[in-house]
């Protein structure tokens, strides 16, 4: 009975000593592993390769697991994952998440664009319950690469098949025998311009001397400008020093003319008020003069001198 009451001390004894290096342990392990904060991340899109366990990372860099996946029940179309992030990780405003896929079949959640010097991402005090539906912060998304290949999956299909008909339309054998013709005149011009290249060599030639002359011309043409401009430079200023100087001259003679005419306006109007009108009496008298001895004339010429002394011979009366 000793011996057996004994080995049941030691077991006794044996496990206690067992549980408490299982609580120091874990104990240890507490100490030297760091917090964990949980967010909730809704996708709209599939999460097919992510799983329980799967990992998080954050530009790259493991920080914490995927530890619950569901659908939201108020709204199917969203899928919510619950991921346990290190306490250390900064989950800023600005955080996205995605998800990431890789060759191997597996998918994780990648968070990246935190802002510097922003907040952390918490539950706010207003309208706690619906911006923070499960009481942990909601970290935003957006698409990946897979989830943007998936939701354009639809409307690339639709692009390539449309595509697909223009193409076959286009390979119609109308258009085949078209383009074979567009090829074969293509390959006749070439053959043409093939035969013809000395000619065109030759031409360009040419063109190349033509050119140079015209260039040639050009600085003929400025040398003669600059020569017409020197000439006159020299010879036309001196002529029209001369010309300024008859200008001058005649401004000066017809400024003397004038102030004799302007002497001279006095007398031509006493003339022109006084002297004239008596010419005109002369004349008239003149000519009252002249017609008197016309008549004298004509009298002297029907009926001779005597006319001029004597009295008028009156006619012999004869009675009846």
């Amino acid at each position: 009975m000793e011996t057996r009451s004994n080995h049941v001390l030691v077991g006794t004894v044996v496990l206690i000593l067992l549980a408490v290096l299982a609580l120091f342990t874990v104990w240890i392990a507490r100490l030297g592993g760091t917090s964990e904060k949980e967010y909730d991340i809704f996708f709209r899109q599939s999460v097919d390769g992510l799983a329980k366990g799967s990992a998080v990372t954050y530009s790259g860099v493991p920080s914490g697991q995927v530890k619950e996946i569901a659908l939201w029940r108020p709204d199917p179309q969203y899928v919510r994952v619950r991921v346990a992030v290190n306490e250390q990780t900064p989950i800023l405003q600005g955080t996205t998440a995605s998800i990431s896929a890789s060759f191997t079949g597996t998918s994780t959640v990648a968070l990246d664009g935190a802002r510097k010097g922003a907040q952390p991402i918490a539950c706010p005090e207003e309208n706690r319950r619906q911006l923070c539906p499960y009481d942990v912060p909601v970290i935003p998304t957006k698409q990946g690469g897979i989830g943007a290949i998936l939701n354009s999956a639809p409307q690339l299909l639709e692009r390539l098949s449309t595509l697909t008909e223009r193409l076959t339309g286009l390979l119609s054998d109308r258009n085949q025998a078209s383009i074979a013709g567009i090829l074969d005149n293509t390959n006749r011009l070439s053959d043409a311009l093939a035969d013809r290249g000395p000619e065109i060599a030759a031409t360009l030639a040419q063109t190349r001397v033509a050119i140079q002359q015209a260039g040639d011309a050009a600085q003929s043409i400025g040398q003669l400008a600059q020569t017409t401009n020197g000439v006159l430079a020299e010879d036309v200023k001196p002529a029209m020093a001369n010309l300024n100087k008859a200008i001058l001259s005649a401004q000066e003679s017809a400024e003397t003319l004038n102030a004799a005419v302007g002497d001279a306006r006095p007398g031509l109007q006493a003339f022109s008020k006084q002297t004239v009108p008596e010419v005109g009496q002369l004349v008239r008298d003149l000519r009252v003069t002249a017609a008197s001895f016309a008549s004298i004339a004509e009298k002297i010429d029907q009926q001779g001198a005597g006319s001029l002394v004597g009295q008028q011979k009156l006619p012999d009366y004869k009675g009846k």
